[in-house]
């Protein structure tokens, strides 16, 4: 029989492409191997999957996707795209049961791979005597964080946003309470729960592959292999295999981001080598109108060049998009003559650049980013020191390991309501292009950037960690 390899990614767009891209990781080493994905739907829009799905069925036969039925959710009152994740993947488990028990039929299934908010369906894997994995895509600081929480619950009684206090966990930087993810600040939210769960299984897995590399978070990583973020010697292997990235995002219909990629390239092309600041927030990143004018105000007064996406800003201030809204007017959004007045060093691209092509242009000299893990990776990279402006989900322990730990990123600094002022975008901004500081995480992103190719080749940590996690599919 085939040998297979069924993935399971929660809904999101952003991290259906990362299990692709392992998917696809896993093909070079074993290039026999059939990839299955399983893909859920939930009932608010996270981004339409459709076109990327078909790309990737059209060219690389050897990934299949199996659409799972739609589950009916109990009416709920939660409107947290976290809670609902969870709950809409939990129920789907007597369906994810009935597509493993139909692979098997045709193939020997090497293990079952589920992305943080999937641990339910490693109950239904150990059920069938299918090994599960987890594919962790942050970093291994960030795993530390998750795997150590079921003890910080068990040493604690307040909720996290009340202890006002530093974590101190294995492997990591001391973390102020506050800046953990905000679902695990409440301890009383359902959310709370269902982190503490997902926690709990990581020690349950057959094994932990995580989107990073040992000398990006050598600290880290050796404190995960030395098993000290669980107790009772309870941590599985653990497999860096990073910087897994995708070349490319999913595929526009429309053909408008064809005239986007051209003309951001071509405004590229004529400035200064390392002369450009990138300014971009990932795919679910917003901003006020406020917050907008601030950062043009900043950007203009920095006299740097600058190369921004912009977004609508949200209609219910929250801070995440759930879908994108494609007409915007950057005359109203942004402060009058603004865009006048920087013409001849500013280019504003509206809701998205292809962001790989734009960090690898010689011309681009640093990169104001929300943290998110797939970004940090591809500035690591393309070796583009960076600004930390964490918006989301685990993006501000990603601005500490930055700062800290990996010295990639200098700090934006937000008041206590997440306001950043149009001063301290300036100071960023002439800080990470001016300053002596600006010049050392400079010198350190181009030295990460070929410790990242070097792990990635023959005989590199990340290489040898892939053949590791392949061959021991062997001896299950």
């Amino acid at each position: 029989m085939e040998e297979a390899i069924v993935l399971y990614p929660s809904p999101p767009i952003g991290h259906l492409i990362s299990m692709v891209e392992l998917g696809k990781l896993l093909l070079t080493q074993k290039p026999s191997l059939s990839i299955h994905i399983l893909i859920t739907t939930v009932p608010y829009d996270s981004g339409s999957t459709a076109p990327y799905i078909a790309n990737v069925a059209a060219t690389i036969p050897s990934i299949k996707f199996h659409h799972l039925p739609t589950v009916t959710l109990p009416s709920t009152k939660t409107t947290h795209h976290e809670e609902l994740a969870f709950e809409v993947l939990r129920l789907s488990n007597p369906h994810v049961r009935e597509e493993l028990l139909s692979i098997s039929k045709n193939y020997t299934i090497h293990g079952l791979v589920v992305d943080f908010f999937c641990c339910a369906a490693l109950s239904v894997a150990k059920e069938l005597n299918i090994p599960g994995y987890h594919f962790f895509t942050s970093g291994a600081g960030v795993l530390a964080g998750f795997l150590y929480f079921p003890t910080i619950h068990n040493t604690t009684t307040k909720s996290l946003k009340d202890l006002k206090s530093l974590l101190h966990i294995p492997g990591v930087p001391p973390i102020p309470s506050s800046d953990m993810p905000i679902p695990v600040l409440h301890r009383d939210d359902k959310g709370y729960k269902y982190f503490l769960d997902s926690s709990s299984s990581f020690p349950e897995s057959t094994g932990i592959v995580v989107n990073t590399f040992a000398s990006l978070e050598a600290r880290a990583v050796i404190t995960l292999s030395e098993g000290l973020c669980v107790p009772n010697n309870r941590t599985p292997p653990i497999y860096c295999i990073g910087p897994l990235i995708a070349t490319e995002g999913p595929k526009d219909d429309s053909g408008s981001r064809n005239g986007t990629t051209l003309e951001c390239l071509t405004w590229l092309d004529s400035q200064p080598v390392g002369s450009v600041v990138f300014l971009c927030f990932g795919s679910l990143g917003l901003f006020s109108k406020e917050q907008l004018r601030e950062i043009a105000f900043g950007l203009e007064r920095s006299g740097h060049r600058f190369l921004w996406v912009v977004r609508n800003p949200p209609s219910d201030n929250k801070s995440v998009a759930l879908s994108a809204n494609p007409n915007i007017d950057l005359d109203s959004l942004l402060p009058e003559g603004f865009l006048d007045r920087t013409k001849e060093r500013g280019l504003v691209l509206k809701s998205w650049a292809p962001q790989v092509a734009v960090l690898n242009h010689p011309s681009v000299g640093g990169f104001v980013s929300h943290c998110g893990w797939n970004s940090v990776l591809e500035a690591v990279c393309a070796g583009v020191p960076l600004v930390a402006w964490p918006l989301y989900a685990e993006q501000r322990l990603n601005r500490i390991f930055l700062v800290e730990e990996m010295k990639l990123a200098l700090p934006m600094n937000e008041s206590d309501d997440g306001f950043v002022c149009s001063a301290e975008v300036e100071e960023r901004v002439l800080g990470l292009m001016e300053s002596e500081e600006g010049k050392l995480i400079r010198e350190r992103a181009i030295a990460m950037k070929i410790a990242a190719q070097a792990a990635l080749n023959e005989g590199g940590s990340s290489r040898v960690a892939l053949s590791q996690l392949v061959e021991s599919w062997k001896h299950k």
